[in-house]
């Protein structure tokens, strides 16, 4: 594998160009990375195109970045063709946390994968060690889940199939460092470490909201001033997607049992089609600022 001196490997591909996909690739780009994004079509290959290159755009304002943007996007192409990882010696899938699209990806991916080149998945909760089970190559495979944003985020959950290398948890521990940001390396579980407690607090917190205990509002101001949480539990929600914390929670309630079972608030809110921040309504109403 070539890598760069800060342990990055020289060339990164991301399935998928999201909002998730493309922080993915911003982290790696920034640090030095040639990153290739392959997405479903022509059309979302372009959005991604856009997305990374603005958020390039908006770190380099911020001054927290050495090179142009014109040097930074120069390592940056996208494609819809999935032949195009063979010359990867990383690549993150980014797809909807969907067990049968996750797999059909990932089954994809590796199958244009050169030989000693890791695949990793940046599901926020479905099984690692299930994941790696319908692979060839189960012990280049591990977890790394980033968190949205991907740019301010300084946290990456590495995430352990029971089928994963010791040598590619050493190597994800490596660029993990190299990313600027601090690992937590958790083995493979129902929501791992991070889902599993963020969506306990944000379920309980819809319940106070259906319930009529506070506002949505009030519920996160007691989670940021009493806490030091950055952002309140619901307002996360909606940051996430709410359609996001169903699906988690869905997954959580059949895996762990009745506490995690999605309140009937999340499920109305989803039926209509407020999703959060990204349709205008969620628990919030973030219709400027869409």
């Amino acid at each position: 594998m070539e890598t760069l001196p800060n342990a990055l490997p020289a060339k990164v591909g991301v399935l998928g160009g999201g909002r998730m996909g493309a922080g993915i690739a911003h982290a790696f780009l920034i640090n030095g990375s040639d990153v290739l994004v392959v997405e479903r079509d022509e059309a979302s290959a372009q959005g991604a195109l856009e997305r990374v290159t603005e958020s390039v755009a908006k770190s380099i304002a911020r001054g927290g970045v050495a090179e142009t943007r014109e040097q930074i996007t120069s390592r940056l192409r996208v494609s819809v063709d999935y032949a195009d990882f063979g010359d990867r010696s990383l690549v993150v899938e980014a797809v909807p946390e969907i067990w049968d699209l996750k797999v059909s990806s990932l089954k994809k991916v590796e199958e244009n994968l050169a030989p000693g080149a890791i695949l990793a998945s940046n599901t926020s909760s479905l099984s690692m060690s299930g994941l790696a089970a319908e692979l060839a190559r189960p012990q280049d495979f591990l977890g790394l889940h980033f968190f949205n944003p991907v740019p301010a985020s300084t946290l990456i959950e590495v995430v352990i199939a029971k089928q994963s290398s010791d040598s590619v948890i050493e190597a994800a521990r490596a660029w993990v460092a190299g990313l600027g940001k601090t690992a937590v390396v958790v083995n493979d579980a129902p929501g791992f470490a991070s889902s599993r407690l963020g969506v306990a607090i944000a379920l309980e917190a819809m319940r106070m909201v259906e319930e009529g205990v506070a506002t949505a509002q009030d519920i996160d101001n007691a989670m940021v001033l009493g806490y030091k949480h950055p952002t309140g539990p619901l307002k996360t929600t909606d940051i996430v997607g709410l359609d996001v914390r169903l699906g988690i929670a869905e997954y959580l309630h059949e895996t762990l049992g009745d506490r995690f079972a999605p309140p009937q608030i999340l499920r109305d809110l989803v039926e209509q089609g407020h999703l959060g921040r990204k349709t205008g309504r969620g628990f919030y109403d973030w219709s400027e600022s869409k």
